[in-house]
């Protein structure tokens, strides 16, 4: 994966804007930090492909027999994906990571739980997800000669691929996908999914491996002091927790943010609102 430190917001805007549709991007609070799952955070060091299935399934079957008590909005998933999906939604630990087709949305999600007063960086995933499925397709017809699916009519039918194919076989293989059925927050995320198709394998793992060797995949270094100007963009563009979540979830994120970001500003007034935006532009 090629590693690239940004110097200004400029030269970021300039990056991004530069890829062709075919990328999808993850935001990162701490540059530090590996590509992983939830699920492989919680399962951590004991990680295995019996631990790996274990989880997933403990945790699957638990929220499927209660789902019913808690389903407001009385739409129930209707394939695995779908329902890993909504489990990821709802914050249970699964092994899809996250991704977007927005760079200013992966970017928001990267500064969100930011932390402005310490002395970190915020990472930018940038992935050629055409690529990687074309790879990944390419593999599993060298597995099973019977399958003659392509990029294109694997979008049409992802929750049958996804089950019978990917999930079924375990192959080495990272998948980026999403559920027929997106539910309002994934739409307005312009959410996706990667995940390695072989639970016994990490993310990480999947995407070093030979299969994915001429495959452009970058992370940007970004570094903190850039998070106000980054910030500042983002607003001007309207990418904020209010547009990204579109509740009241969303309204308390934007201010809680909005707070994060100005108060690490030197107070240059004597007024205790020295450190704060403008009334009029929040």
């Amino acid at each position: 994966m090629k590693l690239t430190k940004i110097f200004s917001v400029a030269e970021l805007i300039e990056i991004v804007n530069r890829l062709p549709n075919n990328y999808i991007f993850r935001g990162q609070a701490n540059s530090n930090w590996s590509l992983q799952s939830s699920l492989e955070r919680v399962v951590g060091e004991g990680w295995n492909s019996q631990s790996a299935e274990q989880f997933e399934e403990f945790s699957l079957e638990r929220f499927q027999s209660k789902f019913h008590l808690y389903d407001a909005e009385n739409c129930q998933p209707n394939s695995k994906l779908a329902w890993l999906a909504a489990m990821q939604h709802y914050g249970v630990p699964t092994r899809l990571v996250d991704f977007t087709e927005s760079p200013y949305v992966a970017l928001y999600f990267a500064l969100e739980t930011f932390n402005t007063s310490a002395d970190t960086n915020f990472s930018l995933y940038m992935f050629d997800y055409r690529a990687i499925l074309d790879k990944s397709i390419s593999y599993i017809k060298n597995m099973d000669r019977e399958f003659c699916e392509s990029r294109q009519s694997v979008r049409r039918q992802q929750d049958e691929i996804f089950e019978t194919i990917v999930d079924r076989f375990s192959y080495d293989i990272a998948w980026v996908t999403e559920p027929k059925i997106l539910n309002a927050r994934i739409d307005r995320q312009s959410g996706s999914f990667l995940l390695s198709g072989n639970r016994g394998k990490k993310i990480e793992e999947i995407l070093s491996s030979d299969l994915y060797n001429d495959v452009d995949m970058q992370k940007l270094i970004i570094p903190g002091e850039l998070a106000e100007g980054v910030y500042a963009l983002l607003r001007k563009m309207n990418v904020t927790s209010k547009s990204l979540y579109g509740d009241l979830d969303g309204l308390a994120r934007s201010i809680r943010m909005e707070m994060q970001v100005y108060a690490v500003r030197k107070v240059s007034t004597a007024s205790p609102r020295g450190f704060l935006p403008n009334q009029d532009s929040i």
